[in-house]
């Protein structure tokens, strides 16, 4: 069985549980930073959480590399892996395949790459903005002269972030929230470019097919009787 047989296989069996580990961890980081008045043991078991993610996260980064056997190839090639595991709150993002894996265990067919576009697109929005929001909350809700206070400042900064429009009336002022400002600006951007341009072709599609149905419907109009 060669390298890439035993990383898609490998890759098959995880995708479900490690999706599950993402919600775990961005739960326990969303209880850890909105809760403030949440009782020590608690918050240690969140913390264990959080931490246990991140162990399983690493696990799974090693086997792969393993499997692969590409060596230092494998971190060039798989860059985005290497950055989400470094920057864990990312890695809800990759649950946009659990509803591929639902899928094809239940075997229904593939969404059409259109709609696969738009949906995992709008569901990386929904992720990136809550993990956005958390993640300047914590930074800036206790820095002096901070605007963003309460976690509704950090969502609508963070919504007119993600949507290019930065009213300006709430903004990050720690260097850490201004590293997220840059990330979810270039996020936003990223899939912005995705949505629109994947709606745009499907339009183009859906006029092309009109005009052929309406060419071969004209067609048909104006052959003689009898031709």
């Amino acid at each position: 069985m060669d390298d890439d047989s035993r990383t898609a296989r490998w890759e098959r069996r995880t995708e479900m549980p490690l999706a599950v580990t993402s919600v775990l961890f961005l739960a326990a980081y969303a209880v850890r930073v909105l809760y403030h008045g949440l009782p020590e043991p608690w918050r240690d078991v969140c913390l264990a959480v959080t931490l246990g993610a991140w162990t399983v996260f690493g696990a799974d980064y090693a086997v792969r590399w393993r499997l692969s056997g590409r060596g230092a190839r494998f971190v060039r090639t798989h860059w985005l892996d290497t950055v989400v595991l470094l920057l864990p709150l990312l890695r809800p993002l990759r649950v946009v395949k659990f509803q591929e894996a639902v899928r094809r265990r239940h075997g229904r067919p593939r969404l059409a790459l259109h709609a696969r576009v738009i949906t995992y697109a709008g569901l990386s929005v929904a992720l990136l903005g809550f993990a956005g929001a958390l993640a300047v909350y914590q930074q800036e809700h206790a820095a002096p002269g901070a605007t963003i206070r309460t976690f509704g400042d950090a969502v609508w900064w963070t919504c007119a972030t993600l949507a290019t429009v930065g009213y300006g009336d709430v903004a990050p002022v720690t260097a850490a929230g201004r590293l997220i400002a840059v990330a979810l600006m270039a996020g936003g951007l990223a899939l912005l470019g995705a949505v629109t341009g994947s709606f745009s072709s499907w339009l183009l599609q859906v006029f092309a097919d009109e005009e052929s149905d309406g060419g071969a419907g004209r067609g048909e109009r104006e052959r003689p009787p009898g031709g």
